[in-house]
């Protein structure tokens, strides 16, 4: 679909890159996801919104690195007799794409590009420095327009008073964050709409009620229901997404992935899907602007649902986000990464580990997984706990998340030549997107 830091800072990234405690080394996509997500934190681009710069930063490197493996189909840029260094190509577009996207990290960022092709015994002239930038350039222009980070940023959003409406949340009171994300171009998507949640349950219905009593109970600060272990977790899922999912998807390259070319098809894949579903997300949230629950059961007396007590004094477990409710952007970036993950390695089984970037009280910090579904049903679960999502706006993004890495998987990046491309390493397959 053709859609119209200094010298020590780069260095002190070079080394992380350059010390993985796996058994190989990760590949030069991952060494440069890495890099980008670093690059997004610096910038502090607010929310979710880095996954952008991320996917594209992952659509560059991809098409750079298949012009010279030429295993899959390219996802925008044609570039007829790519040769040279895949590693030098990789570098350089995502260079090259992170500089445009954030011009004051230029100096941090030329230094790492240079001292990553000298620790790779690689120079300037290698032909694959030019196939990165090309791949880069095109990528560039195809984003230039996309309504990412408006300049002017379009006037605040701060909902409405009428029940069921979104309004702005203590402790900040802030109007809604990047307004403008429900409406940037997809990456793979044909329209942002296109996965738009069904509407939530009306307030009246035992539906709503069933999940703002479950809210009410399990997601309070003060005398909550919850177990020790439901506390653990919700502040575990407590979590900066973009750092956490890419840091999980480099730790299952690092393990599962062996080449340059699996690796570019995995992080373009992932990051824009999981771009897409945030996007989603947002369009869903503009559309239903729907109240969260400590506005909910602060006013509870309002909603016209005799099953629905007030509490004016409830406030969640952790302060909720500036933004609507129905569907949770967690849960659509996470399910559209995990998604991504079962359907390229073609099964739901895997064994791998989350490790938490809260800061905050967790106990337990390291999670381990056996199915990517279980990934998924905590994600769920931990946003009630942590009191800012009802259980139907995250069962709602659950399902958006996996549609939009089965829309990407089954449209973009596929093998050419009808190469089979064989991503697991067992026997074992059980792929279900069972928990739709």
């Amino acid at each position: 679909m053709k859609l119209k830091l200094q010298t020590c800072a780069a260095v002190a990234i070079l080394a992380i890159m350059l010390a993985s405690p796996t058994s190989a080394r990760a590949d030069a996509v991952s060494d440069w996801n890495a890099i980008a997500v670093q690059a997004t934190v610096t910038a502090a681009r607010p929310g979710p919104t880095g996954v952008i710069d991320i996917a594209i930063v992952q659509a560059a490197v991809y098409d750079a690195v298949q012009a010279i493996e030429k295993r899959y189909e390219p996802y925008y840029v044609e570039i007829p007799g790519a040769s040279g260094s895949p590693v030098a190509a990789a570098a350089k577009a995502a260079h090259d794409v992170l500089v445009s996207r954030f011009p004051a990290q230029a100096a941090t960022l030329d230094m790492t590009y240079q001292q990553y092709l000298f620790s790779n015994g690689l120079l300037e002239t290698d032909p694959g420095v030019a196939v990165g930038a090309r791949a880069a350039a095109a990528i560039i222009a195809l984003r230039a327009c996309d309504g990412s980070f408006p300049v002017p940023a379009p006037p605040p959003f701060i909902g409405g008073t009428d029940p069921g409406v979104w309004r702005p949340t203590p402790p900040a009171l802030a109007p809604m964050l990047a307004p403008w994300l429900g409406n940037v171009t997809p990456f793979t998507l044909t329209r942002p709409s296109q996965f738009r949640a069904e509407p939530p349950p009306a307030l009246t219905s035992f539906k709503y009620a069933r999940d703002y009593n479950e809210v009410k109970a399990l997601g309070a600060l003060n005398n909550s229901a919850r177990t020790p272990e439901q506390t653990d977790l919700a502040h575990f899922w407590n979590a900066n997404y973009p750092v956490l999912w890419n840091q999980v998807l480099r730790d299952i390259a690092a393990a599962h992935v062996d080449d340059i070319a699996k690796s570019a098809r995995l992080f373009a894949l992932a990051d824009m899907a999981i771009a897409d579903a945030v996007i989603t997300s947002w369009n869903s949230k503009n559309f239903y602007t729907s109240w969260r629950p400590i506005t909910a059961i602060q006013l509870g007396d309002t909603d016209g649902n005799p099953r629905t007590a007030s509490d004016p004094t409830w406030v969640p477990l952790i302060v909720t986000p500036p933004y609507p409710d129905h569907t949770s952007g967690a849960n659509n970036f996470s399910s559209a990464a995990l998604g991504t993950l079962e359907l390229f390695f073609g099964r739901d089984r895997m064994t791998f580990s989350i490790t938490t970037t809260n800061v905050g009280p967790t106990i337990q910090d390291t999670r381990t997984f056996r199915r990517f579904s279980d990934a998924r049903q905590e994600v769920v679960d931990g946003r009630i706990y942590e009191g800012i999502h009802f259980r139907f706006a995250d069962e709602a993004a659950r399902k958006q998340g996996i549609q939009v890495a089965g829309w990407a998987f089954e449209n973009f990046l596929r093998p050419l030549h009808d190469h089979h491309d064989s991503d697991d390493d067992d026997d074992d397959h059980d792929h279900h997107q069972h928990d739709q």
